[in-house]
């Protein structure tokens, strides 16, 4: 059923307005307003074919399928596209509130919210209410829109380069 056919059914035949991006933490944009912006030519040519899918077309991976599924390490994860830090490693619970964009997604004829990066506009994934204690919520996350960080390198590039910042990830043409 398409999503007009379930709308359709849902309301009655009855005009509805859907209000787009009513989350208190999200915010409406285009590709073309986010703080970094990329060629797609540049981005096909940086990216795995997967990863552009993903990213880039709003795409998935099939579950428990992802390079990070089973990773326990300690570390940080990063947005493929811009290296842009994404706020994890929890599932549960972002890091840093700003680093991802929530959005309302109504794709497939439901009512889903759309994780993506909040500097490129990366697809990172989506955000379920059905996820552990504290938060109850569950961030479902492409590995292929990810890079990760382990801790042990992040602090030894860091005195590397004299404490003047964080390196970017590893290279982004990593295949997933």
């Amino acid at each position: 059923m398409s999503g007009f056919n379930l709308l359709h059914l849902v309301s009655q035949g009855q005009p509805v307005k859907l209000k787009a991006c009513g989350l208190p933490s999200g915010t409406c944009r285009s590709k073309k307003t986010w703080p970094k912006t990329f060629p797609e030519e540049e981005l096909r040519k940086q990216l795995s074919p997967m990863q552009y899918h993903v990213t880039q077309q709003k795409g998935t991976e099939s579950a428990f399928t992802g390079k990070y599924t089973d990773n326990k390490e300690e570390g940080t994860y990063h947005c493929v596209c811009c290296t842009a830090f994404t706020g994890w490693p929890s599932f549960f619970d972002l890091i840093n509130k700003d680093s991802v964009t929530l959005t309302d997604d109504f794709s497939y004829g439901m009512h889903r919210v759309e994780t993506t990066c909040s500097q490129c506009g990366a697809h990172l994934g989506h955000l379920f209410d059905d996820g552990p204690r504290p938060t109850k919520k569950r961030y479902c996350i492409n590995s292929a829109s990810l890079n990760f960080q382990a801790k042990n390198s992040a602090s030894e590039e860091v005195e590397a380069s004299g404490g003047a910042g964080q390196s970017p990830p590893s290279s982004k043409n990593e295949e997933l």
